[in-house]
């Protein structure tokens, strides 16, 4: 039986087959779209080539979906990490196993008239339920991006799961099938207010009427 588009079982097989495609050789701008083809060569809705998704049916963006929501023409900011690509796995010093080192990311097309950029990592398949991981607010919109580690000057790093401010690396249970955890950044109009109390909840209701546009990328991990 195939596993359910989208899905955790979806997202792994993917991240498989195309690990799998680029040690035959295959070029990594193509093995997302090979095993895209393999996955879900049995699936009777024609699907786009890059995110897997029904073609025509736009992410849902909730943590389960993949890649940017929204192209830069639809006015959609692109999320990229240098540290690890879309669906793969982020190396061990990100995590609690290693230096617990946030990645590096980057972004693009952010709209006019960004006061404000927020970022957002959760991990949805903790035992626990949604986990966060980082939120941190306050990023400048001239900030177009974060080397490994580094928090500018000013922001506001909220508290992670484990109850401390700033980064908490991947730490799943040992065994269990590679958790996912969604980065995503938010462009708002207006200041966020947020603090290092501040929960994902908040950030959403801030968010609310003055969010201009999000992208997001997703990395795995392991033990």
């Amino acid at each position: 039986m195939m596993p359910e588009p989208g899905s955790h079982k979806d997202d792994i097989k993917r991240t498989r087959l195309r690990n799998d495609y680029e040690g035959e050789g295959v070029p990594d701008e193509y093995a997302d779209e090979a095993a895209n083809d393999r996955l879900h060569r049995d699936d009777p809705l024609p699907r786009e080539p890059r995110t897997g998704e029904p073609a025509g049916r736009r992410p849902s963006g909730e943590p389960g979906a993949k890649g940017v929501e929204r192209d830069a023409e639809g006015g959609g900011t692109r999320l990229r990490s240098s540290t690890f690509n879309d669906h793969t796995l982020l190396p061990t010093r990100c995590s609690r196993d290693g230096e617990n080192i946030s990645p590096e990311l980057g972004w693009e097309a952010v709209p006019e008239g960004t006061r404000e950029l927020a970022l957002l990592c959760e991990d949805p398949d903790a035992p626990s339920g949604v986990f966060v991981r980082w939120l941190m607010s306050g990023i400048p919109p001239e900030v177009t991006g974060l080397n490994e580690g580094e928090v500018p000057s000013g922001v506001t790093q909220s508290r992670n799961g484990f109850g401390e401010l700033g980064w908490g690396g991947p730490h799943p249970p040992a065994g269990d099938e590679a958790h996912r955890y969604f980065f995503r950044v938010y462009a708002s109009d207006r200041p966020l207010g947020l603090g290092e109390d501040s929960t994902p909840e908040d950030l959403r209701r801030a968010l609310s009427g003055s969010e201009l546009a999000h992208g997001n990328i997703v990395g795995l991990y392991e033990r």
